[in-house]
């Protein structure tokens, strides 16, 4: 066994990826603070070719060398934009025919690994502040809220691995035909 080059993984240059077929999520990030947060998102979303990410509020918006340490260069391959609150990114969405998903502890949520995506659906996945999580008036306008189970002493997963496991999860039961 041995490691493969990075020539022969044929991955795709930015351009081949801006016009290549994208899962229909959208990836929202609610007033993120770290901008390795952001970064390591914008990673996940060029992984699994989402289709957009939306920053909202605080969330730090490239170009800008903290975001670029953890993206390397996803920034350059995946569509994103701004919105100043996030009830705007969850109008647009809801307008574009997105179903809105937060990934939030609340009293309604369902466990991820129960939750069974439509493959004819659109979603946008709201996740939340690292202190706070996802604003109060977005988790009361959603379709939906799903939570990660969680089996230790500590009550959240760092925003960009529950990016990483949300966005997983959905390729595993919906993603595979884009290949």
């Amino acid at each position: 066994m041995r490691k493969l080059k990075n020539e022969e993984l044929q991955r795709m240059d930015p351009e081949a990826f801006k016009v290549s077929k994208k899962m229909p999520w959208v990836i929202v990030l609610d007033n993120i603070r770290s901008m390795h947060n952001v970064g390591a998102t914008f990673r996940t979303a060029d992984a699994f070719r989402v289709e957009k990410i939306i920053l909202t509020g605080i969330t730090a918006q490239p170009p800008h060398r903290e975001i670029q340490k953890s993206a390397l260069g996803a920034t350059e391959s995946v569509t994103w934009e701004y919105l100043s609150e996030p009830m705007l990114a969850l109008q647009k969405l809801r307008s574009e025919g997105y179903q809105i998903i937060c990934v939030e502890q609340t009293d309604q949520s369902l466990a991820l690994d129960t939750f069974q995506p439509d493959s004819d659906k659109k979603y946008g996945f709201f996740f939340g502040n690292e202190v706070f999580g996802v604003t109060e008036e977005v988790v009361a306008h959603a379709d939906d809220c799903l939570e990660i189970p969680q089996f230790g002493t500590k009550h959240s997963l760092n925003i960009s691995v529950s990016v990483g496991v949300v966005i997983w999860d959905m390729f595993q039961k919906i993603g595979r035909p884009l290949l």
